[in-house]
C-alpha cells in the first residue's frame, strides 16, 4: 500500500450539512481498500475560477494509504458524486514527509539532526 494525498472540494452550499458527503467520501475510500491517516478541513474558500457557477467550495484534504489500482477506482467515482465538485489525488512526497518529521523534533525540543542538512541540500538542487 503507498501513500496518497486526496484533496476534495465539496459544492459550496453543502456549509451546514457537510457531515453526510464526508461519510460518503469516507466509505468510497474504505470500500476500495484505503486507510484515513489524516484529515484537514480547511473550510470554505473563494476557488481560482468558477466551476459549475460556483465561486466558492469547501476544502478537505486526507492523507489515504491505499493500494496502487484503487486510485483509478477512487478517481472514477469521485467524478460522478454529486456532493464533489473537483479532487485530486497524487502521491505524497517523501520529501514532505521528512520535512514534517524535522518540524516535530524540533517542537519536541530536540535540535535539528543530520537529517535537516540533508533536506536543505536536496531543497536547492
Amino acid at each position: 500500500m503507498k501513500n496518497y494525498e486526496l484533496t476534495v472540494v465539496f459544492h459550496p452550499d453543502l456549509e451546514m450539512n457537510l457531515d453526510p458527503a464526508l461519510d460518503k467520501v469516507k466509505k468510497i475510500i474504505k470500500a476500495n481498500g484505503g486507510e484515513i491517516i489524516k484529515e484537514e478541513n480547511e473550510g470554505k474558500k473563494r476557488l481560482s475560477y468558477d466551476i459549475d457557477g460556483q465561486e466558492f467550495g469547501i476544502y478537505d484534504y486526507f492523507t489515504i494509504s491505499l493500494p496502487p489500482e484503487s486510485v483509478s477506482k477512487i478517481d472514477s467515482t469521485l467524478n460522478i458524486t454529486d456532493e464533489v465538485i473537483r479532487h485530486m489525488v497524487v502521491k505524497e512526497d517523501p520529501r514532505k514527509l521528512k520535512a514534517e518529521s524535522l518540524q516535530k523534533e524540533e517542537t519536541e525540543g530536540e535540535g535539528p539532526t543530520d537529517d535537516a542538512a540533508e533536506l536543505n541540500e536536496t531543497e536547492g538542487e
